[in-house]
């Protein structure tokens, strides 16, 4: 399906232009006054001979032996057992020891600007430098808020930038290229199955040209201020800057780490952009949308309120279902979108679109409930495209699969969600893979030469592990299941998730999954962004139905639609049913197909069908003859009497069979 997949590429997440400004050039912004622009000598490291630092993180002292394999050698070493990490609060600046010995604490503060775009990868890798790295894929560019490490111990593709372990004075940088308002900092530790490393406290300081520095201090003493950071490896902490600051560069130093680890992790910072007062840079890229939607993010009640609105909006178009309920008993939501909504309409492809499978990976949720409204609002609007879209097509979307899972993460907040909380739904399952494995059997019985003659390819059955009472499905995928054997979808996506595969075993539906974004809840403020990154996409795919041959297989004699009849398409071991009107879609790219339909008691019929490059679906209609051995069966059925030559006939027969 060279022709569906190649409709995704839209779906890419686009990078905003960075414009590229002189090294050295000056602002003029002065840093303030009662600093004078020169590096802050560093609070002393942990080293062994020092109390840990972890010890004053939420650390215990117990000891707990880890086997790492390294070299075919088990080597054992020992290792503090890390506490259950607590729940994520707001952390605020702490003061090194100064005369008076006093803390200076900040005022409660809201992080109002949004993420600069670590995570998100906006800020590119030539935009990140460090002191040092223990190795490339420890490098700067590995030190972004939940990036995720390799399998191996030095992978290329490490989790989180590391300094060298001589390195006395290390810090990563960041490099705005545009004058920037920094308002906050959010670290982890180094994601590894291997090692534990995380820094525990760190300094913040600015320059305009990277060559003069200020540091972020305390605002009654002026003593350098001292952030408290991670106590684990995984778990996002937020500080909020005494004061935000006005500059192109921000560095972290790292004044304490975990002891016998490394100074390592993984950074977020929270900017603003401002205006350059001497005009020497280019404005930075606007993100934003025209389109007047709603661009934030919905957490349950919400998300009701939006699709009632739209409802309201467009009654005539629109309709609201629940497939099921979840485990905390959730209703999972759909809005269908047609011209004749609640009606299958004969010879009208079904299309879905799935979101939320994990509860923290926000986006997609977002994209459907832009979708909707974008739809009924352009549709009211007499917007050609969508208005063909809507009367030709029925579309179903679910924005939420796990909901159960994304109000676990929505508490957290966007930026300190982190990588795993809200995944899975409350029973602990990973719906990504609570589905049943269909591949399996089938590739053993392709293997064994019994496809198709013994095991069809199309529609194979649940296994019966899978349908036992005491199976682990979860509540969501049942439902799930049931809905897709409810309605004759013809194609699908999942903004993320891994049904694709079972969906096109067990039903007629194509399926594919597509990633967005390497941030999975990304700001609001992001949102209006990313909804333009992937607004035509999402449509164009919806029109990929069109794609393709389509028609109705009846009976000959009575024009009645036969339902499930099987069209087998010549060189494609993947054949389709049809609708309970006898209505069938088979997606294919353009060529000339030799396509047969057969169904129980009728004779085959094989045509040519050929799919052209114009737009929409090549009709192929089939009317199939009812075989002799049928006819009678329906006569009999219906209580006639057997004429004497067809029943000696029959007797015939059977004496020869015995």
């Amino acid at each position: 399906m060279w022709g569906v997949l190649l409709a995704l590429a839209a779906f890419a997440p686009a990078v905003g232009q960075v414009l590229g400004v002189p090294g050295t050039s000056v602002l003029g912004l002065a840093p303030p006054a009662t600093t004078k622009a020169q590096i802050s000598t560093p609070a002393p490291r942990s080293s062994p001979a020092q109390p840990s630092a972890g010890k004053h993180n939420g650390t215990s002292q117990q000891h707990v032996r880890i086997r790492i394999i390294k070299k075919k050698k088990v080597i054992m070493k020992k290792r503090k057992k890390l506490t259950r990490p607590g729940p994520v609060v707001t952390a605020r600046p702490m003061m090194t020891n100064s005369p008076g010995g006093a803390l200076d604490l900040p005022k409660e503060q809201e992080p109002g600007c949004p993420p600069l775009g670590l995570e998100s990868l906006r800020v590119l890798d030539n935009q990140l430098e460090a002191s040092s790295s223990q190795s490339f894929g420890l490098g700067p560019h590995r030190g972004r808020l939940n990036i995720q490490s390799g399998l191996e111990d030095g992978d290329l593709y490490d989790g989180a930038w590391c300094a060298e372990q001589q390195d006395a004075d290390p810090w990563l940088q960041v490099d705005a290229r545009h004058p920037t308002r920094f308002s906050g900092v959010i670290t982890q530790g180094r994601n590894s199955i291997w090692r534990y490393d995380w820094v525990t406290s760190y300094k913040v300081q600015f320059s305009n040209d990277s060559r003069t520095w200020w540091g972020s201090r305390n605002r009654s003493s002026g003593m350098d201020a001292v952030f408290p950071a991670n106590s684990d490896p995984e778990t996002p902490v937020l500080n909020l800057l005494p004061e935000p600051q006005v500059a192109r560069f921000i560095r972290l130093l790292p004044q304490t780490w975990l002891q016998g680890g490394a100074s390592c992790l993984r950074a977020e910072i929270l900017a603003c952009p401002v205006s350059d007062p001497n005009g020497l840079f280019a404005e930075a890229l606007a993100l934003g949308s025209s389109d007047p939607l709603d661009f934030q993010h919905h957490n349950y009640k919400a998300m009701r309120k939006l699709m009632k609105q739209v409802n309201e909006q467009c009654p005539n178009i629109t309709r609201i279902y629940s497939i099921g309920k979840s485990h905390q008993g959730l209703k999972l939501y759909v809005m269908e979108m047609s011209d004749q909504p609640g009606e299958h309409e004969l010879g009208e492809p079904e299309v879905r679109y799935v979101a939320g499978m994990h509860g923290n990976e926000a986006l997609g949720r977002e994209l459907l409930l832009l979708l909707m409204q974008f739809l009924c609002h352009e549709f009211l609007r007499g917007d050609p495209r969508v208005t063909r879209l809507l009367t030709e097509t029925r579309i179903h979307l679910l924005p939420s699969m796990n909901p159960d899972g994304y109000e676990t993460a929505f508490r957290r907040g966007s930026e300190l969600v982190g990588w795993a909380e809200g995944r899975w739904n409350q029973q602990g399952i990973d719906l990504n893979h609570n589905f049943a494995d269909l591949n399996t059997p089938l590739w053993e019985a392709e293997d064994d030469g019994l496809v198709p003659d013994t095991v069809p390819n199309h529609h194979l059955p649940l296994p019966t592990y899978y349908t036992l009472p005491n199976a682990t499905v979860a509540p969501e995928t049942r439902a799930v299941i049931e809905w897709m054997k409810r309605i004759p979808f013809v194609l699908s996506a999942n903004l993320h998730g891994g049904m694709n595969d079972f969906s096109y075993l067990h039903t007629n539906c194509f399926e594919i999954t597509v990633e967005l974004s390497c941030d999975k809840f990304p700001h609001k403020n992001e949102l209006p962004q990313e909804w333009e990154n992937n607004k035509d996409a999402l449509l164009t795919y919806l029109e990929q139905v069109r794609m393709g041959i389509a028609g109705v297989v009846r009976d000959k004699d009575t024009e009645l639609g036969i339902a499930d009849a099987v069209i087998a398409v010549d060189g494609i071991n993947h054949d389709v049913t049809t609708a309970w009107g006898g209505d069938y879609w088979r997606l294919l790219t353009p060529g000339d197909y030799m396509v047969t339909a057969s169904a129980e008691g009728y004779h085959a019929v094989t045509r040519s069908c050929q799919v052209t490059f114009e737009e929409g679906p090549v009709p192929c209609n089939f009317h199939l003859t009812k075989t002799p051995k049928q006819r009678l069966r329906e006569l009999l059925a219906a209580g006639a009497k057997v004429p004497p030559d067809l029943r000696r006939r029959l007797e015939r027969l059977r004496g020869q069979k015995d």
